[in-house]
């Protein structure tokens, strides 16, 4: 897979709490467009996968349903995930 064990320890290192913090929202978030901008890359080159882009369509969905959830809860945590991800709405 693309994206190995160290690779999500960086991720959740650098946008949640701690190396091991794997399900606050915002290294859910981070984890998500990683996947997001693979996906896209890889239907770029292969158009007719559609297995893949409704792959990549329920990521998109999972992925703004925790950044709904983000702006209700904590509206900063929300502004800080979206500018270092550069994420728009």
């Amino acid at each position: 897979m693309f994206l190995d064990s160290t690779k999500k320890k960086e991720l959740f290192e650098k946008y949640g709490k701690s190396a091991t913090d794997t399900g606050s929202a915002e290294s859910q978030i981070a984890l998500f467009t990683v996947r997001i901008a693979h996906l896209t890359e890889h239907l770029k080159v292969n158009h007719k996968d559609h297995s893949s882009e409704r792959a990549l369509k329920m990521l998109v969905g999972k992925r703004r349903r925790l950044l709904d959830y983000l702006i209700k809860t904590d509206i900063e945590r929300y502004r800080a995930i979206i500018k270092e991800l550069g994420i728009r709405k």
